[in-house]
Protein backbone atom coordinates (compact mmCIF):
# COMPACT_ATOMS: atom_id res chain seq x y z
CA UNK A 1 0.00 0.00 0.00
CA UNK A 2 1.22 3.48 -0.88
CA UNK A 3 0.67 6.49 1.38
CA UNK A 4 -1.11 9.36 -0.38
CA UNK A 5 -2.56 12.73 0.57
CA UNK A 6 -5.61 14.30 -1.06
CA UNK A 7 -6.78 17.88 -0.48
CA UNK A 8 -10.52 18.45 -0.21
CA UNK A 9 -12.30 21.76 -0.67
CA UNK A 10 -15.82 23.06 -1.20
CA UNK A 11 -17.57 26.43 -1.19
CA UNK A 12 -20.94 25.86 -2.92
CA UNK A 13 -24.08 24.22 -1.62
CA UNK A 14 -23.45 22.49 1.71
CA UNK A 15 -19.63 22.41 1.83
CA UNK A 16 -19.20 20.45 5.06
CA UNK A 17 -21.72 17.80 3.99
CA UNK A 18 -20.04 17.54 0.58
CA UNK A 19 -16.64 17.04 2.19
CA UNK A 20 -18.07 14.31 4.44
CA UNK A 21 -19.65 12.61 1.43
CA UNK A 22 -16.37 12.82 -0.49
CA UNK A 23 -14.57 11.12 2.40
CA UNK A 24 -17.20 8.37 2.43
CA UNK A 25 -16.77 7.92 -1.32
CA UNK A 26 -12.99 7.72 -0.92
CA UNK A 27 -13.37 5.16 1.86
CA UNK A 28 -15.59 3.04 -0.39
CA UNK A 29 -12.96 2.80 -3.15
CA UNK A 30 -11.71 -0.80 -3.20
CA UNK A 31 -8.08 0.35 -3.49
CA UNK A 32 -8.28 2.48 -0.32
CA UNK A 33 -7.09 0.95 2.92
CA UNK A 34 -6.53 3.18 5.92
CA UNK A 35 -8.15 6.62 5.65
CA UNK A 36 -8.04 9.51 8.07
CA UNK A 37 -8.85 13.18 7.73
CA UNK A 38 -7.56 16.41 9.21
CA UNK A 39 -9.76 18.99 10.84
CA UNK A 40 -11.48 21.59 8.68
CA UNK A 41 -9.91 24.90 7.72
CA UNK A 42 -12.10 27.79 6.55
CA UNK A 43 -10.43 30.16 4.11
CA UNK A 44 -11.29 32.90 1.63
CA UNK A 45 -11.05 32.17 -2.11
CA UNK A 46 -7.44 31.73 -3.24
CA UNK A 47 -7.63 34.50 -5.84
CA UNK A 48 -9.57 37.00 -3.70
CA UNK A 49 -12.65 36.80 -5.94
CA UNK A 50 -16.18 37.48 -4.69
CA UNK A 51 -17.35 33.98 -3.84
CA UNK A 52 -18.14 32.15 -0.58
CA UNK A 53 -15.36 31.02 1.75
CA UNK A 54 -13.99 27.51 1.26
CA UNK A 55 -13.92 24.68 3.74
CA UNK A 56 -10.76 22.63 3.30
CA UNK A 57 -9.22 19.49 4.72
CA UNK A 58 -6.61 16.90 3.81
CA UNK A 59 -7.15 13.14 3.77
CA UNK A 60 -4.35 10.64 4.29
CA UNK A 61 -4.96 7.27 2.75
CA UNK A 62 -3.22 4.07 1.86
CA UNK A 63 -3.68 3.11 -1.80
CA UNK A 64 -3.35 -0.37 -3.24
CA UNK A 65 -1.49 0.07 -6.50
CA UNK A 66 1.52 1.97 -7.72
CA UNK A 67 -0.02 4.22 -10.40
CA UNK A 68 -1.03 7.69 -9.15
CA UNK A 69 -3.19 8.26 -12.25
CA UNK A 70 -5.53 5.55 -10.95
CA UNK A 71 -6.07 7.53 -7.74
CA UNK A 72 -6.45 10.74 -9.76
CA UNK A 73 -9.17 9.08 -11.85
CA UNK A 74 -10.96 7.89 -8.70
CA UNK A 75 -11.00 11.36 -7.13
CA UNK A 76 -12.14 12.98 -10.38
CA UNK A 77 -15.06 10.53 -10.50
CA UNK A 78 -15.97 11.55 -6.94
CA UNK A 79 -15.86 15.23 -7.98
CA UNK A 80 -18.11 14.56 -10.98
CA UNK A 81 -20.60 12.62 -8.85
CA UNK A 82 -20.74 15.64 -6.50
CA UNK A 83 -21.68 17.93 -9.38
CA UNK A 84 -18.25 19.42 -10.06
CA UNK A 85 -18.14 21.28 -13.35
CA UNK A 86 -14.73 22.22 -14.72
CA UNK A 87 -14.32 25.57 -16.45
CA UNK A 88 -11.06 25.91 -18.36
CA UNK A 89 -11.42 29.69 -18.57
CA UNK A 90 -12.22 30.01 -14.83
CA UNK A 91 -9.66 27.80 -13.13
CA UNK A 92 -10.45 29.16 -9.65
CA UNK A 93 -14.24 29.21 -9.99
CA UNK A 94 -16.45 28.34 -7.02
CA UNK A 95 -17.13 24.63 -6.80
CA UNK A 96 -19.19 22.00 -5.07
CA UNK A 97 -16.12 19.84 -4.55
CA UNK A 98 -12.44 20.09 -5.34
CA UNK A 99 -10.13 17.12 -4.75
CA UNK A 100 -6.42 17.43 -5.48
CA UNK A 101 -3.83 14.69 -5.29
CA UNK A 102 -1.03 16.29 -3.28
CA UNK A 103 1.47 13.52 -2.68
CA UNK A 104 1.71 9.86 -3.68
CA UNK A 105 4.38 7.78 -1.98
CA UNK A 106 7.10 10.33 -2.66
CA UNK A 107 6.80 9.88 -6.43
CA UNK A 108 7.80 12.85 -8.56
CA UNK A 109 5.87 13.36 -11.78
CA UNK A 110 5.60 16.24 -14.22
CA UNK A 111 3.03 15.14 -16.78
CA UNK A 112 0.19 16.84 -18.63
CA UNK A 113 -2.50 15.31 -16.37
CA UNK A 114 -0.66 15.12 -13.08
CA UNK A 115 2.20 16.83 -11.30
CA UNK A 116 3.53 15.35 -8.07
CA UNK A 117 3.99 16.60 -5.51
CA UNK A 118 1.23 19.12 -6.21
CA UNK A 119 3.07 22.16 -7.60
CA UNK A 120 1.20 24.83 -5.63
CA UNK A 121 0.57 23.14 -2.30
CA UNK A 122 3.51 24.77 -0.51
CA UNK A 123 2.02 28.20 -1.27
CA UNK A 124 -1.35 27.40 0.27
CA UNK A 125 -1.83 27.55 4.03
CA UNK A 126 -5.28 25.96 3.61
CA UNK A 127 -3.45 22.85 2.36
CA UNK A 128 -0.31 22.92 4.47
CA UNK A 129 -2.02 23.41 7.85
CA UNK A 130 -4.22 20.31 7.59
CA UNK A 131 -1.39 18.35 5.94
CA UNK A 132 0.92 19.20 8.86
CA UNK A 133 -1.79 18.03 11.26
CA UNK A 134 -1.71 14.57 9.66
CA UNK A 135 1.98 14.30 8.76
CA UNK A 136 4.12 16.80 10.69
CA UNK A 137 7.34 15.05 9.69
CA UNK A 138 6.56 14.54 5.99
CA UNK A 139 9.50 15.64 3.85
CA UNK A 140 9.08 16.56 0.19
CA UNK A 141 11.53 14.98 -2.25
CA UNK A 142 13.59 18.18 -2.42
CA UNK A 143 13.81 18.44 1.37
Amino acid sequence: MIQAFVALGSNLGEPITQLQQALQALASCPQVGKLRCSGLVRSPPWDGSAQPDYYNAVAELSWQGDEPLDLLQAIQQIETAAGRKRHAEHRNAARTLDLDLLWFGGIRRDGPRLQLPHPRMLDRAFVMRPLAELAPTLVMADG
